[in-house]
């Protein structure tokens, strides 16, 4: 048979099909094929970019093919008119011939009937026909020749000879002999050709409706322009929507100055079409300006009894602390058009400072509202952005504002120590305009552009320490102090309020279980050790929760939690008191020292041991506190005589000083005393009173010098076990800050000299010569 080679085509049984001859050697073959009246077999190359190929570069199955016509074209190409007839399997090619000759296989058709073939003969019609009416213009004629061909391998051949098939795959489905398969092969194909089309007609749809409904609006909106101009209906014809607005700008009691901006906003937004970019910024934009709150709403008198009645069932002691508000409170009743101070309640994190300003929104009867600044690194958040940025907004005083609904709230600024300086600007420069009574009337937020009054908010801001508010802004704020609680306050505080709230969080109704007095005050003294009251709450949540489950899983009558079944529940003390046994060798004094969280104690312990005069100090302590105790070494020097040191002690020894909790960074001047009184000890050899403990700065001339959060000290003094504190004299200014019932419990020594020191705290010298060199 003579064979003809043809790129990216194949023929398929039963399809007419022209065949373009541009190959001399093809030219002969078909020439041959026409003048001797033969069949030729039509194979396709494996790569269409070879010009002459070999026998290796062709299909072994390909179609042998009727030639029905032979045309040459007017631009000189030759053309083949063939029609499919049978596939053929090239067993051989012969040599010596001008054309490609070979021994070739006929494939019979094997065209069985079976219901699975009929089946299968069905779902592949109606995919056919589904893909070819996706067509934009679906060919009928091709779609009647497949619903009347009656032959399965007939159908799979026409399906794929028409279907948009890549050649490789064309070529696989005409090597597949058996039917069943090739129909299956012929159908997996449809199926992918009519996902891709059934996507495409969607999306053609889609974009013809958007362009039907655009060019439909634009129509519109060209007639009812129209129309307006020939009914001269200018301001009649705005969108309701912006009637709306400019009846909110007429109610919203604007000053003149922010409602002319937001007329001229208004009249910007009437001659811009909705579909610029910026309609709907500045939509936004005249939204925030309506919905603030520019009026102010009408006082409500505040009635100063109700107000202490508030703040005493809502919190605990406090006495100073209320009584300053209630004076805040009488002074906004009496002058309420007058300039309030800023108050800043400054504690330990959990003593409630957050609930006061709660407390005192409900006493003045307003909104009240949190803002909280921890974290906060960008001026904008507090002043807001410009409004030229995408997705700006106003500062969170003004969100803040927004939210509360009303211009005379209650705004608490929480955790004002916690802003932090960033890339983006400082916020606390940003909080002075806010927090200065002389200017917050006029405060301007950069994204609404116009003043806006601040002067009528209640602002009261909250800080753990104070350090690290810059002092401009420190400045314009007055500084309430709230210490750490008492023993006694928490166990008051437990009482009144932690229990009861437990009770309801835990799900436990009233009776079924008992806390006593004596388990509340176990856990204060031995589970807990803070200034405020949050760790308490969590231990009694604790205790009622083990209470719970022995609830649910059925327990009858009141449980009753008491001191002896706590360490069941809540594990072994973590908490003790070991005072006694640091003090009982000399060179160990107990010092007080003030934390974040409240007062502690803290030990201070020296050693000596043979040397050249050394002075070595651990325990990571900082600068402040290594030239205390340099200066206490000094002093003990300059007085060994007076107080009984033997000469050459010091040059023949090298003196240790140690403040254990080594892994905790210490630093500051109050505990020279205690150094001081520490190589006192050791170099008199004489122990120091295991109930005292001592805090002040010294000076080489051997003054006692004041110093800060003494009534935070005394408390953890008593809450330690002690029975007395030297303090300096000059802090007998602090005494009425200290708690009452922490007074009864202490003795007080009050230090002008280091001298009167060492004469209340040291024990009679230690018989005989025995020394104790390590504490």
């Amino acid at each position: 048979m003579i064979i003809m080679p043809v790129r990216n085509f194949v023929l398929f049984p039963g399809i007419v099909m022209p065949v373009t001859v541009g190959r001399q050697r093809s030219i002969a073959a078909a020439q041959q094929a026409v003048r001797e009246q033969r069949q030729i077999g039509i194979l396709m190359q494996r790569d269409p970019q070879i010009e002459e190929p070999t026998t290796l570069d062709m299909h072994r199955m390909g179609t042998i093919a009727n030639v029905v016509r032979y045309v040459t074209a007017p631009d000189g190409t030759q053309h083949l008119i063939c029609q499919g007839e049978q596939r053929f399997q090239v067993l051989e090619f012969l040599s010596g011939w001008p054309f490609f000759v070979a021994r070739v296989l006929r494939i019979p058709e094997a065209d069985s009937k079976s219901p699975e073939i009929e089946a299968r003969m069905m779902h592949l019609r109606n995919q056919a026909v589904e893909a070819l009416e996706l067509l934009p213009q679906a060919p009928q004629e091709l779609i009647a020749a497949i619903q009347g061909v009656e032959s399965p391998a007939g159908l799979a051949d026409l399906s794929a000879a028409y279907m948009d098939l890549k050649p490789d795959e064309r070529q696989e489905v005409l090597e597949t002999v058996d039917v069943p398969a090739r129909m299956e092969k012929v159908s997996r194909f449809l199926a992918q050709r009519l996902e891709v089309m059934r996507l495409s007609a969607e999306i053609g749809k889609q974009t013809r409706a958007a362009l039907d409904e655009r060019q439909r609006e634009v129509l519109l909106r060209e007639q009812m322009a129209a129309i307006q101009k020939q009914l001269g209906e200018g301001e009649e014809g705005k969108a309701a929507e912006l009637v709306e607005i400019e009846q909110a700008i007429a109610k919203a009691g604007m000053p003149k100055e922010v409602e002319d901006q937001a007329r001229k906003e208004l009249r910007r937004l009437q001659r811009m079409p909705d579909s610029a970019a910026e309609y709907g910024m500045a939509r936004t934009y005249l939204d925030w300006l309506v919905e603030l709150p520019w009026a102010l709403p009408e006082e409500t008198p505040i009635d100063i009894k109700e107000a202490r009645r508030i703040l005493d069932a809502d919190h605990y002691g406090l006495d100073k602390i209320k009584q300053r508000i209630v004076e805040y409170l009488a002074v906004r009743k009496l002058a309420p058009q007058g300039k309030a101070p800023i108050l800043c309640f400054v504690g330990p994190p959990g003593v409630g400072k957050t609930s006061l300003g709660q407390s005192i929104a409900k006493a003045m009867n307003r909104k009240f509202v949190r803002v909280s600044l921890g974290g906060v690194h960008d001026e904008a958040e507090i002043r807001g952005h410009r409004r030229t940025y995408i997705g700006a907004l106003p500062g969170n005083i003004i969100q803040g504002i927004r939210k509360a609904g009303t211009r005379n709230c209650v705004m608490m600024l929480d955790e004002i120590d916690k802003m932090g300086t960033g890339i983006h600007g400082d916020p606390s420069a940003a909080m002075l305009e806010v927090l200065d009574p002389e200017q917050n009337s006029t405060f301007r937020d950069a994204y609404l552009g116009v003043p806006f009054d601040l002067s009528r908010v209640v602002f009261i801001t909250t800080a753990n320490m104070l350090d690290t508010i810059q002092g401009p802004l420190r400045d314009r704020m007055e500084i309430i102090s709230l210490a750490g609680y008492t023993a006694m306050e928490k166990l008051e505080i437990a009482k009144r309020y932690l229990v009861r709230r437990q009770l309801e969080a835990n799900g436990i109704k009233e009776g079924q279980v008992e806390i006593t007095e004596a388990a509340l005050d176990e856990i204060i003294q031995h589970y807990t050790r803070e200034a405020g009251v949050r760790n308490l709450e969590r231990e009694i949540g604790k205790t009622l929760r083990n209470a719970a489950v022995r609830i649910a899983e059925g327990a009858t009558g009141p449980i009753r939690i008491d001191r002896d079944g706590l360490a069941a529940i809540l594990g072994a003390s973590r908490f003790e008191n070991e005072v006694a046994m640091r003090t009982s060798v000399p060179g160990v004094a107990t010092g007080l020292a003030w934390t974040p969280v409240g007062g502690d104690i803290l030990f201070i312990e020296a050693t000596k041991t043979p040397g050249g005069g050394r002075l070595i100090l651990t325990g990571q302590l900082g600068e402040v506190m290594r030239e205390s105790a340099q200066a206490a070494l000094s002093i003990v020097k300059n007085r060994a005589a007076a107080l009984g040191i033997e000469d050459g002690a010091f040059e023949k020894s090298d003196i240790h000083i140690h403040v254990p909790a080594g892994a905790t960074p210490k630093d500051g001047p109050s505990a020279g005393v205690a150094m001081f009184m520490a190589l006192t000890s050791l170099m008199t050899n004489r122990t120091i009173r295991s109930d005292t403990a001592m805090t002040g700065e010294i000076s080489l001339r051997g003054l006692v010098l004041p110093v800060g959060g003494i009534k935070e000290k005394v408390v953890a003094a008593a809450g330690a076990g002690l029975k007395r504190v030297m303090l300096p004299a000059r802090n007998r200014r602090d005494y009425d800050d200290i708690p009452e019932e922490t007074r009864k419990q202490l003795e007080f020594v009050w230090l002008e000299r280091v001298e009167e020191a060492a004469a209340a705290a040291l024990e009679p010298s230690v018989a005989g010569e025995a020394r104790t060199e390590v504490a």
